[in-house]
């Protein structure tokens, strides 16, 4: 690979310092992390030979970067004596740290302080391997290039191919985003500068002058980023950070802080706060404007994400609504609990059944849509009407509809509730207008007594009753009397309030027996 190019050749000497120069930045680092660790563990006596390694890492940093950057005293090129003594001063401060290492490891497999140990052989690791480039160091005293210092190097990095995907022209293919930004600064000049520069680049820009003009901005229009100042009067920029961080219309919104303090304090004070970025003065304009559509990027990725997210609650909202429709809001909640069969035995259950008089040759003379429309406004009164009595409907079953109290929550006064829902179904019809022919005419049969309800059906729910109980009621609305409620013995005894009622007769039903019936006036 040629390196004639002043951009690759570049690349290869970054590459070749960092090879070099890492093992030496690392047993620094480490040193630094094993002196904390003492003194956290109260290893006090280990602390004088973790700062001699010290001394002897910052030593051979120093030797290190002066030979990188040129300005170490350097022998003449061909000064075999002067190599060979810059080997040596390269190898005595790595000898040294490899010398204390090893005997702080020692002491530390006595104390088996396991991270200590980690952090050692991390140290020694990196002396070792720097050990073995010393001749690589020393050469880059005799001032030559690159390529005859590490020849091998040039094949370990493809430095065309980065420089071609560093530069290439992707914005030809892909337009910078552009949006609302608000340059929160208190200097004027600085405001101008930066308004007229995003402007030029597309993007629709309102100014403030400080931190409560800002959050003024914010309540009348809508944004797409913030560049923010930290160093304002009245309010300063981490104030305000923290400001629009609290508020939930405002703690999504990117603000990148630009800023004449470049101090790390100041840069991690901000990001801490919330700040997506943070940008030095004076500004470097490609820097900002690679930041700014990032930044905006990200938060239409964002905007998408809560649109999709939005999307998901309204569906998930309309299912929930669908499924309490179809279920007694106690099931759907424990269907949501996670029981997979539900299924409860009550004793003391009231079922009513209500069919429709003479319903076949009704359905004969009318059009299947007008029969449909008058089926349905009558049982969507009859819904309205439990839930107003607080009776679960339990379906519908042709022209037949049916209810029952008690189930999924027991009720003391299931009967006086359900009674008052028959009266209510034929008040409801008698005021339901006939609409061109004969008025709907129904019975109904009520019976009292324990009941097994659960819910069964993978693809289509359905939450029903099953039992002697329900049989009786069924058949008490069959032998029953048009616009009359008839209900059963148990019934009457299950009634707790006051209620009309006339004896009618004994019905004996098969397979239960005689039972004593009444019509409710």
């Amino acid at each position: 690979m040629s390196i004639g190019n002043e951009f690759q050749r570049q690349a290869i000497a970054a590459h070749v310092e960092q090879r070099l120069a890492g093992p030496a930045r690392a047993i620094l680092g480490f040193q630094e992390l094993l002196l904390e660790q003492a003194w956290d563990l109260g290893l006090t006596r280990l602390l004088g030979d973790l700062e001699r390694i010290g001394a002897a890492a910052r030593q051979l940093n120093g030797l290190i970067d002066r030979l990188m950057d040129g300005t170490a005293d350097c022998a003449e090129a061909g000064d075999a004596e002067a190599e060979a003594r810059l080997r040596h001063d390269l190898r005595t401060p790595l000898n040294a740290i490899i010398g204390y290492s090893e005997m702080i490891l020692e002491e530390a497999g006595d104390l088996q302080q396991h991270a200590l140990k980690e952090d050692l052989a991390e140290i020694l690791s990196s002396a070792e391997e720097l050990l073995k480039q010393v001749d690589a160091l020393a050469g880059l005293s005799r001032g030559e290039s690159i390529e005859a210092l590490e020849p091998e190097v040039r094949t370990e990095i493809d430095a065309a191919e980065l420089e071609r995907l560093l530069f290439k022209q992707e914005h030809d293919e892909w337009p910078a985003p552009t949006g609302t930004i608000l340059v929160v600064d208190d200097v004027a000049s600085n405001r101008d500068l930066l308004s007229l520069r995003l402007r030029r680049e597309g993007h629709r820009v309102v100014t403030a002058e400080s931190g409560l003009a800002a959050l003024a901005r914010l309540a009348e229009d809508e944004f797409d980023l913030i560049l923010l100042d930290i160093l304002m009067p009245d309010m300063n920029g981490i104030e305000m950070l923290s400001r629009l961080k609290t508020e939930d219309r405002w703690r999504h919104l990117p603000v990148i802080m630009i800023s004449g303090l470049s101090e790390v304090a100041a840069v991690a004070r901000c990001i801490e706060a919330g700040a997506d970025d943070y940008l030095t003065k004076p500004f470097n304009p490609i820097l900002l404007r690679a930041r700014i559509n990032s930044t905006l990027e990200k938060k239409r990725w964002l905007d998408r994400e809560h649109r999709y997210l939005q999307q998901i609650e309204t569906e998930k909202s309309r299912a929930d609504a669908l499924i309490h429709a179809i279920l007694p809001h106690q099931i759907v909640s424990r269907l949501h609990g996670g029981e997979e069969i539900i299924a409860d035995r009550f004793d003391e259950v009231s079922i009513l059944f209500a069919d429709i008089v003479g319903f076949t040759p009704i359905a004969a003379r009318l059009a299947p849509s007008d029969l449909v429309r008058r089926l349905d406004g009558m049982f969507s009164k009859f819904d309205l009407l439990t839930q107003e009595h607080c009776v679960e409907k339990i379906k519908t079953i042709g022209d037949a509809y049916m209810a029952a109290c008690g189930i999924p929550e027991p009720s003391a006064d299931h009967a006086d509730r359900i009674v008052a829902l028959g009266k209510s179904m034929l008040e409801s019809l008698e005021n339901m207008a006939p609409d061109g022919g004969d008025r709907f005419r129904i019975r109904i049969g009520i019976h009292s007594g324990p009941v097994v309800a659960g819910l069964i059906g993978r693809l289509r729910f359905v939450y029903d009753v099953w039992g002697e109980t329900v049989n009786v009621a069924s058949r008490l609305e069959s032998q029953g009397v048009a616009d009359r409620i008839q209900i059963s013995e148990a019934t009457r005894r299950a009634l707790r309030g006051p209620c009309r009622l006339e004896p009618r007769c004994v019905l004996n039903l098969r397979g239960v027996g005689a039972i004593e019936t009444y019509f409710v006036r």
